[in-house]
């Protein structure tokens, strides 16, 4: 399943136009890839937030330029700092038929047993890239960690295959482990060890 967006070839000289664009709610674009060469649009920014909102970051986005359709994926976008609006969308031109690669975020399901018995859940791996036809893309993989006991670790390897597309990070990757909770003593300890030196100063 695809979204359709609206989208306007613009130019790209002078550089002055870019600012133009984004005052008037658009953001500059470029689209590249399979069967297209690189070309320069502009998007609604209202727009393109709500699609990828409700969609997710690995919808496939169908656009017409020149006359034709192309199927798209957002392939790399450029926030403001300050603002966190987008400033410039890569958006990169797929094969419906070929398989393609992302990252999905990973997303930690259920309680663990051992955060239930006083561990602490420390979770080391946030993205997975995956591999699929664009249309099967996920944009979350959920990682169920409701058996994991203290001690316990989930890899790459421990998650279940999916019938619509496969992992390809590496399977000794660390997802998230349960560990010993700290006391407070042993937190007093480690607080006192960061304590900075000063220097000049006589120990007491």
């Amino acid at each position: 399943m695809s979204v359709s967006l609206e989208v306007k070839e613009r130019a790209v000289r002078p550089r002055s136009l870019r600012n133009q664009l984004r005052h008037s709610g658009q953001v500059p674009a470029v689209v590249y890839g399979y069967d297209i060469e690189s070309t320069p649009i502009s998007v609604d920014q209202k727009e393109l937030t709500k699609i990828l909102r409700d969609n997710g970051a690995n919808a496939v986005i169908t656009m017409t330029i020149g006359g034709k359709k192309i199927n798209t994926l957002v392939f790399k976008a450029q926030l403001d700092t300050f603002t966190n609006q987008m400033k410039h969308i890569e958006f990169l031109a797929v094969n419906m038929k070929e398989t393609t690669e992302v990252e999905a975020e990973i997303v930690l399901v259920g309680e663990s047993e051992g955060v239930k018995a006083g561990g602490e859940l420390a979770q080391n791996l946030y993205n997975v890239l995956v591999s699929a036809t664009p249309d099967k893309l996920p944009e979350r993989v959920e990682v169920d960690i409701t058996k994991l006991v203290i001690g316990d670790a989930i890899t790459v390897a421990d998650l279940p295959v999916n019938k619509d597309y496969d992992i390809v990070t590496d399977g000794e990757e660390q997802i998230a482990a349960v560990v010993e909770a700290k006391s407070a003593t042993e937190e007093e300890s480690s607080e006192d060890a960061a304590e900075p030196t000063v220097i000049g100063e006589k120990p007491e």
